[in-house]
Order: structure tokens, then sequence, then C-alpha cells
């Protein structure tokens, strides 16, 4: 049987221990700031965007990987002795999936190369890729794995609170007008990934620090019968006392295996600005 090896574009925000431990290999998609690209967490920081948004007053573009990036990251993790399966950000969000899939179909290794569109962002894929490492570790073939994923995939929980309305408006997400309200009132939107597309859900009021509390509080009842092996704390450089007090939210239900904390990276925090933090966990299937 051929070993399965699993890669994934950088949104799925998993840090270098996370990768490093489940033997997953990253490629990047790019940021362009003006006239200049970078690519994700190779030659660019989110630090650098917020500083180049602000002095712009503008949101950056992001792209896919182009097809040669695309041909040349499979050959060079595709060999004679393995299958692949490439997670990649919701197609609803990107044209990732459908570039990898053209260039599996120009290598023709259709057979042995999955193309999987994770229908989430962050650590929404971050979750099904630790998943499927644990499959392949346990033997399973590349099709048996992502037919599983496929099925555990409406069972990922992803959502995110907002410091800052700014980054939306500057993106064309929300309107002027909101983004001048929700800074008077000091409104955090929630935002939810919902069959792979990002949905506004529940306004928190106040400080960041208190909406998060609210926002943790919320999603106790989902939490406490969510599968306990892990959760994650996805934020965009929130001060190490927010990220300490979810944390200890979480620590408090006395639920989850592991507390797994991560940094967004580029894309994700172009979008979304400083000061987002995410809870993201697999419910269980039976609580759905």
């Amino acid at each position: 049987m051929k070993s399965v090896s699993i890669i994934a574009d950088t949104t799925c925000d998993l840090s270098a221990e996370l990768r490093e431990k489940y033997n997953i290999a990253t490629f990047p998609l790019h940021i362009h700031l003006g006239d200049e690209e970078f690519s994700d967490g190779v030659d660019i920081t989110p630090e650098e965007i917020y500083r180049w948004s602000d002095a712009n007053k503008a949101t950056p573009k992001t792209s896919a990987i182009s097809p040669f990036e695309a041909t040349s990251m499979l050959q060079e993790h595709l060999s004679e002795d393995n299958e692949l399966i490439c997670f990649c950000i919701s197609e609803q969000m990107s044209s990732c999936r459908s570039v990898m899939q053209v260039a599996a179909a120009e290598l023709e290794v259709e057979d042995r190369v999955f193309i999987v569109d994770s229908a989430n962002l962050s650590t929404g894929i971050g979750l099904q890729i630790i998943e499927a490492a644990n499959m392949a570790k346990q033997g399973m073939c590349a099709s048996q794995i992502v037919e599983k994923i496929k099925k555990m995939q409406p069972f990922v929980r992803s959502s995110f609170v907002v410091d800052t309305l700014t980054y939306l408006y500057r993106g064309g997400r929300c309107s002027g007008l909101a983004a001048l309200a929700g800074s008077t009132l000091k409104l955090h939107p929630c935002i939810s990934v919902i069959d792979g597309k990002m949905q506004p859900g529940k306004k928190y009021r106040g400080k960041i620090e208190k909406a998060l509390k609210e926002y943790v509080d919320d999603l106790k009842p989902a939490l406490k019968t969510a599968r306990p092996e892990r959760v994650f704390i996805t934020h965009s450089g929130c001060d190490d006392t927010i990220v300490d007090a979810v944390r200890k939210q979480l620590e408090e239900l006395e639920h989850f295996d592991e507390i797994l904390v991560t940094q967004a990276g580029s894309v994700i925090t172009s979008h979304c600005g400083p000061g987002t933090l995410g809870v993201l966990f697999l419910q269980s299937e039976t609580e759905k």
C-alpha cells in the first residue's frame, strides 16, 4: 500500500510545530500590496500588512497559487511510492482548489492526487488536516481519508470575533456607515463559516475583552459536547492577556485534551485586521 502525504495552502494557519508534528507541507498564497507581490508566511508578516493598510487606507489583495507553482508543488511531493492529499481554502473564497486540480490533470496524476475543498478557512482547515494525518498514520489510503473528511466537514465549527470593522470595510465586506457605527458603538461582530462562506452573526458591544468573554460563553453549550481531542484559539495578533483569558475559559470546561493556540497568517489577517480571535473545534456528530 502506498503511503499518504498531506499538503495544504498556508491559510490553514497551523504553527510550525504542528506542521512538523503531523508532517504537513504547506504552500503560500499571495498578498498584493499595491504593485508588490508577497508570499504568505515567506516574505511578509501581518504586522507589515497592517502598517501598509493603515498608511494606504486600503485592504491588500490576495490571490491563489499560480499554475506553475501548483505543478511544481505536486511534482515535489508526489512520488511513485505515495498518494497525495491537498487541502485548500474554501473554493467559495479562492480559486486555489481549481488551480491545483488543473495541475493534477496536466500531470496526469488524478488517480493519486486528491484535491480537497475544505469548505473552510484558517484552523477550520487545520482541524481537518490533523484528522487526515492521524488517519494516514493508521494506514488508511487517500480515498478513504478524503471520504471521511468530507463527511466530517459539516461538523467543523469555525467562528471569530473582529476587533475593528475597518478592515472589513476597506475590503468591501461592510458599508462605511456600518463601520462608522461599529466604531462609535464599539461593536465586534462574530463571523462564522457556514457552507464555505463567511456569514455575519451576533454583534458584541464594549471592549474586546468583554466581547470575547461573551463570545466564549455563548459557545459553551456547543463546546461542552464537542469532540474532546482538541480546540483551537486562533488570533491575528491579540495581546497575551486576551488570549490567556480565553484559554482559561476553555480550561475551566475541563473538556478538551489539548488547547492549541495559533496565529493567523497574512492572507487571513489581510481581511480581518488585528485583534481578531476565534475558537474553532469539531462538533460531535451526535450533536448536530
